[in-house]
């Protein structure tokens, strides 16, 4: 549901209490709100402070595109695997199941040792890039079909028939960042942007040349992190094939989708450019993934259509907290204790990523009713982290 709201500046709707965001996330959206280019503001239920734009918001331009309104993980998102296992089929112990999938799909900093076959429409394409990225050019192709860190992860989980899922969370590694810290530098400069209140929301103007570039990388780069979701996903299928090799194991991809990302849509009776960053697509019928913190399980849902949220959803749960926070907060004991049950690292590397140190993903759900429909819940048995 929508609550009500006092910021200035341009039509803002919010599926979330003003009372329970941060000062800054809020003081993030009225400088958002009031850019002359913005059409409109949607602030989803799991809004949190970000670089520039909040997490958990979507933005809806007028000839106008801000890079930091979609961030350094372009093409961040879930995929979504429905297996022919149940629970009874799985071993008492997943630990050797994890770390097969650990070997398996590089994770952190670390890439493949040669590059993966991504096929022509990748790689084709990548000398047309603008930003200045192919000195990195085989660290970009070594990335691809890994995991990263932070909050990216790869989970088995159960729903309540008991039937085994995968899902992994990805986004485009290095070469997203690579791209948007050039752009947004380049985008700073311009001097449209020099009087704006926070120059992290900088925007490149439709008919510019810059504009043209930042669109062309953009959309390479979300490519990028499609494929590299894609080329895990059938890893992990493989690795999970040889495990349960007596059995005819069987695979459905359910959703897969994009949370940080650009698209030209029809709002409103107008053509605009929607950032939605810490947001998902949710046009009616529309499978997506809505996951929770380590281990704490995720909802595939579908689309409602609602045009008031811009046909959109959470992306996720949305921290509480920094991760500097959580590490002074939470110690590996607590860790231990929140993650029971769960086969994952249990170390001082991921106490950043506990789930104390979020959102209740069920509450989340509850205030957006109005925009998706349950499909299933998700408990998460095995989580993979970089």
């Amino acid at each position: 549901m929508t609550f009500p709201v006092t910021l200035s500046g341009t039509s803002t709707l919010m599926w979330a209490r003003e009372s329970e965001i941060e000062q800054e996330a809020l003081a993030q959206l009225r400088n958002i709100s009031a850019l002359p280019w913005v059409h409109g503001v949607r602030v989803m239920p799991d809004v949190h402070l970000g670089k520039g734009a909040t997490v958990g918001s979507v933005i809806a331009m007028k000839d106008a595109v801000s890079p930091n309104a979609v961030g350094v993980d372009i093409g961040c998102g879930m995929i979504g695997v429905l297996t022919s296992l149940t629970a009874s089929d799985l071993p008492d112990d997943l630990s050797g199941l994890r770390h097969d999938i650990e070997r398996a799909i590089p994770t952190g900093w670390y890439g493949h040792k040669s590059a993966l076959d991504a096929g022509d429409s990748l790689w084709s394409t990548f000398d047309s890039l603008h930003a200045p990225v192919n000195k990195n050019e085989q660290r970009i192709r070594t990335q691809l079909g890994t995991l990263g860190g932070g909050n990216h992860f790869i989970e088995l989980c159960l729903d309540d028939q008991d039937r085994v899922w995968l899902q992994l969370h990805s986004g485009s590694r290095a070469v997203g960042k690579m791209i948007a810290d050039w752009h947004v530098s380049e985008a700073k400069g311009l001097e449209h942007n020099l009087s704006l209140p926070d120059r992290d929301l900088a925007v490149f103007l439709s008919g510019t040349a810059q504009m043209d570039a930042y669109m062309h990388d953009l959309t390479w780069a979300q490519a990028y992190a499609a494929e590299s979701r894609a080329q895990m996903m059938r890893i992990l299928q493989s690795v999970v094939t040889r495990h349960f090799s007596e059995l005819d194991v069987r695979y459905e991809q359910v959703a897969n989708v994009h949370h940080n990302y650009v698209q030209r849509e029809h709002i409103d009776g107008e053509d605009l450019i929607v950032t939605r960053k810490g947001a998902i697509r949710a046009t009616q019928g529309l499978y997506g993934l809505i996951p929770g913190s380590m281990g704490t399980g995720s909802y595939i849902v579908k689309g409602l259509g609602n045009p008031e949220s811009y046909f959109s959803a959470s992306h996720g749960a949305g921290r509480t907290m920094s991760r500097t926070k959580a590490k002074k907060m939470f110690t590996t004991e607590d860790l231990i204790a929140q993650t029971a049950g769960v086969e994952c690292r249990k170390d001082e590397g991921v106490v950043d990523e506990i789930p104390a140190a979020y959102k209740n993903l069920d509450d989340v759900i509850a205030a957006q009713s109005d925009l998706i429909e349950v499909v299933v819940r998700l408990r998460t048995i095995l989580c993979v982290k970089g």
